[in-house]
C-alpha cells in the first residue's frame, strides 16, 4: 500500500511522490480502484472502470522512471473521463440507453493528447444523457449523488466527474461544458472546473450535443491543476477545423502575480440582480473583499442582454440537439434490447429511439425540430441567432473597460434530487450565470469559495470569466485567490 493519503492529492503533489519515489504509480493505481469500489456505491460517480488497461499503462509508467526517461507532470496521474468522450476500446454510452452497447473506435482528440503524456484512465463517469441536464438526474442508468451531501444532486451534466475528484476518486477529471456543465457540478461539489474559449481544445471524439456550443475542460482540485490539465488538451486537430493554435507563452503555467494585481475586474449588475440565495450572495461579497484588499480594481459593468442568454440557448442548442442526434437510431451504434418486435425500418426507428431516448433528450429533440420547421425557422432559430449576437457584443463592450469579470457560478448552492426534475424550466435556470459565457465563446473558471469544513455546509463557486484565448487572465487570478484564501 502506497504511504500517501488519496485525500486531496493534487496533480503536482502526486507528480512529486512519483518522482520521489514515495510510491509507485502501479500502487496508487491500484489504491485508487480499491477506494473507488468501496465508496462509489454511495456516490455512483463512474459508469465504467478501465481497471485492466490502467493497470498495465502503470507498470508502464513504472519502467520509464526506472529507466529515467523525460516524463512531464501527467505521467502516471489517474485522471477520470467523462462517457462523451470516447477512448478507444473503451464503452462510450453519453449516459444513454440507446448506446447502452456502443465500444468507442478511436480516441479523442483530448484523449490522444493525454496518452502522449501517459496518464492513467480510470474510467468513464456518469452523466445526464447526451449531456443535457444540470442534476446528472437524467442519467439513462443512476443518479450521481453529492459527495458533500447525499440527499442532494452534484450538478450536471459533468456531475461524475466532479463528484469523482471531489470524493478523492481521481485526481482530476474531464467534463464538457455546453451551458455550464463544467463549472456547475464544480460549484456545487467544491472543486475547479475550467471551460476553456471556444476552439481552444478540440472536440474531436466528443460525442456531440450542440456543437457550436460544446467544448472540453478540465476539473480539478486547484487552478494550478486546471491549468496542467488544460496546457496538455489545447492546441489544434487535424480533425477539428474549429480547434486552433495559440501561442499561450509562459504565464500559462508560470503567472506573474504582480501582473495579475493590475488587473481590472468588472461586477455585472445583471449578476448580482438576480435572486441570489442568501449564502451564495454573502460567499461572492467575501471573494470581492478579500480581493479587494488586495487593492485589485474593481469596476461596475452591465451586460444588458446576458438575460436573453437562456432563452436564447435553449432555441439554439436544441435545434443543434436534433441535427446531432438523428444519426443514432439504434442501428449504425448499438441497439437495445426491446419487447416488441418491429415489423419495417421505421418501426425499428421508432422503437429503438422511443425506448432508447430519455424524457429530457426526447423534449429538446422535439423542441429542436419544431424551431428549425417550416415557418418557424425564422421566428425562433433565425432570431435567436441574431440575440446570440448581441450577448456576444455585450462582452466585447464590457471587455474594453474591464480584463476579467467575476460573479456567481450559480443562485443556490446544490439542490436536493428530485426537487427540480419535474419542473424543467426552474432546472434550466441553474445555468443562468455560465451560459452567457457559452453563446459567446468565452474561458470561464468555477472556483470553490471555501471549502465546507463545519456540518451540513455546501460549498459555493464564485465565477471568473476572461477575454477569448486569455485563459492565462482567468487561471492566474484564480491561483492568486487561491494562494490568499490558503493564508486565511
Amino acid at each position: 500500500m502506497p504511504s500517501f493519503d488519496l485525500k486531496n492529492l493534487t496533480i503536482k503533489k502526486y507528480s512529486e511522490g512519483l518522482q520521489k519515489k514515495e510510491f509507485t504509480a502501479l500502487e496508487a493505481t491500484q489504491a485508487f480502484f480499491n477506494f473507488i469500489k468501496e465508496t462509489d456505491k454511495r456516490i455512483g460517480a463512474y459508469l465504467s472502470l478501465n481497471e485492466e488497461n490502467a493497470i498495465k499503462e502503470s507498470e508502464r509508467v513504472d519502467l520509464a522512471f526506472a529507466k529515467d526517461e523525460p516524463l512531464g507532470v501527467l505521467a502516471g496521474v489517474p485522471l477520470a473521463i467523462k462517457d462523451n468522450i470516447l477512448i478507444k476500446n473503451l464503452p462510450a454510452t453519453a449516459g444513454s440507453r440507446i448506446l447502452e452497447n456502443y465500444t468507442a473506435s478511436y480516441d479523442a482528440g483530448v484523449i490522444q493528447k493525454l496518452k502522449s503524456e501517459r496518464a492513467i484512465f480510470l474510467g468513464k463517469t456518469n452523466l445526464d444523457e447526451f449531456a443535457m441536464g444540470s442534476s446528472t438526474e437524467n442519467s439513462g442508468f443512476h443518479i450521481t449523488y453529492n459527495p458533500y451531501d447525499n440527499q442532494r444532486v452534484p450538478g450536471g451534466s459533468s456531475g461524475g466527474s466532479a463528484a469523482a475528484v471531489a470524493s478523492d476518486q481521481a485526481v482530476a477529471s474531464l467534463g464538457s461544458d455546453t451551458a455550464g456543465s463544467v463549472r456547475q457540478p464544480a460549484a456545487f461539489c467544491g472543486v475547479v472546473g475550467l471551460k476553456p474559449t471556444y476552439g481552444a481544445v478540440s472536440r474531436s471524439g466528443l460525442i456531440a450535443m450542440a456543437s457550436s456550443l460544446d467544448q472540453i475542460g478540465p476539473i480539478t482540485k486547484t487552478v494550478e491543476d486546471a491549468a496542467i490539465v488544460f496546457d496538455a488538451i489545447r492546441g489544434e486537430d487535424p480533425l477539428d477545423a474549429t480547434a486552433a493554435k495559440v501561442n499561450y507563452g509562459k504565464e500559462l503555467l508560470n503567472p506573474d502575480f504582480k501582473k495579475i494585481t493590475k488587473l481590472t475586474i468588472g461586477l455585472p449588475d445583471e449578476f448580482f440582480k438576480k435572486d441570489l440565495a442568501k449564502e451564495v450572495e454573502e460567499a461572492i461579497d467575501k471573494v470581492i473583499s478579500d480581493l479587494r484588499t488586495l487593492k485589485i480594481e474593481f469596476k461596475r459593468i452591465s451586460l444588458p442582454h446576458a438575460r436573453y442568454a437562456l432563452s436564447c440557448y435553449y432555441i439554439i442548442s436544441p435545434a443543434e440537439v436534433s441535427a446531432n442526434l438523428a444519426r443514432f437510431d439504434g442501428i449504425r451504434y448499438s441497439r437495445i434490447k426491446s419487447q416488441s418486435s418491429p415489423k419495417n425500418l421505421l418501426d425499428i426507428y421508432l422503437t429503438q429511439r422511443g425506448e432508447g431516448f430519455g424524457t429530457e433528450t426526447k423534449r429538446r429533440i422535439i423542441l429542436g425540430t419544431f424551431v428549425l420547421s417550416s415557418g418557424y425557422h425564422d421566428a425562433y432559430y433565425t432570431k435567436a441567432q441574431q440575440v446570440r449576437s448581441m450577448v456576444k457584443d455585450d462582452f466585447v463592450k464590457a471587455f474594453k473597460e474591464v480584463d476579467v469579470i467575476l460573479g456567481p457560478t450559480t443562485p443556490t448552492p446544490a439542490f436536493k434530487i428530485g426537487e427540480k426534475i419535474s419542473d424543467p424550466l426552474s432546472m434550466y435556470l441553474s445555468d443562468i450565470f455560465t451560459v452567457p459565457v457559452n453563446i459567446a465563446g468565452l474561458p470561464s473558471i468555477s472556483i470553490p469559495v471555501r471549502r465546507p469544513l463545519e456540518e451540513n455546509s455546501l460549498p459555493i463557486g464564485f465565477q471568473l470569466i476572461g477575454k477569448a484565448w486569455r485563459e492565462a487572465d482567468i487561471l492566474g487570478l484564480g491561483q492568486f485567490y487561491e494562494k490568499i484564501h490558503q493564508s486565511n
